[in-house]
């Protein structure tokens, strides 16, 4: 038997792939999401949204601990690091997020179903080529490739409905995870002026840990360089016309 999976991110291309597949009446059998813990406070209000908007349930998936946990607490059990306390903060070479919070919890999840063919829906957009090209398996379908349904076009096609993530896109590229080092400076100056408590809790965490936020800056740093860079333009706004 065949179980159809959409794999349900919460963002604009994952959104527009669902509520075009209800459209286009493609059997869905399960909407599944993945809760890494730190999500947007406006990610879970969206996913309530879309819920009542189809009138269905989506299946929230979590790993045993979240995000916080494992980067500050959990302790190693192996290797040369063996008792040393949390995996601190992810990088481009080191995303143990994405494999502990997300992609170990849904491939649990499947198990049940080893007798049967899974097909997975993603929302991948069709200009987005190089995502396209990484993720190539039999079993994994890319709606919105496949109908040449583009990035913008999938954010309008959700406004249009009336999805708005409480203006999330007009912040961000991505609205996944909000403690992401990978964001972008432009990214993180916008969660330092406009999320305050969020930007708290990166504060906390950062004087925890044992890894810089990123390569170039700690959090610490960013608050100063954000901090001074308001200042000048508050500096510049007050000089006279000459």
């Amino acid at each position: 038997m065949k179980k159809h999976i959409v794999s349900f991110s919460g963002g604009k291309d994952s959104t527009a792939m669902l509520l075009m597949m209800i459209e286009k009446e493609i059997k869905i059998d399960e909407i599944i999401f993945l809760d890494t813990g730190a999500e947007f406070p406006d990610m879970y209000n969206h996913i309530k949204k879309v819920e009542n908007y189809i009138n269905r349930k989506i299946i929230i998936l979590k790993a045993e601990n979240n995000f916080e946990y494992m980067m500050l607490h959990y302790e190693k059990k192996k290797g040369k690091n063996k008792g040393q306390k949390g995996y601190s903060w992810p990088d481009f070479r080191n995303r143990w997020c994405t494999q502990y919070l997300k992609k170990s919890v849904i491939s649990k999840y499947l198990k049940k179903y080893k007798n049967d063919e899974i097909i997975e829906f993603h929302g991948i957009a069709a200009d987005e080529v190089e995502r396209l090209n990484k993720n190539k398996e039999k079993n994994i379908r890319y709606p919105l490739a496949e109908w040449n349904i583009s990035e913008k076009q999938a954010l309008q096609y959700c406004y249009d409905k009336g999805f708005t993530w409480n203006g999330l896109y007009k912040n961000f590229d991505r609205v996944s995870c909000w403690c992401c080092p990978l964001k972008s400076l432009k990214e993180l100056k916008i969660l330092y002026k406009k999320y305050p408590e969020l930007w708290t809790n990166l504060e906390e965490w950062d004087n925890k840990t044992y890894r810089k936020f990123r390569s170039d800056y700690s959090i610490k740093e960013l608050s100063k360089k954000f901090e001074g860079e308001r200042n000048e333009l508050y500096n510049l706004q007050l000089l006279p016309f000459m």
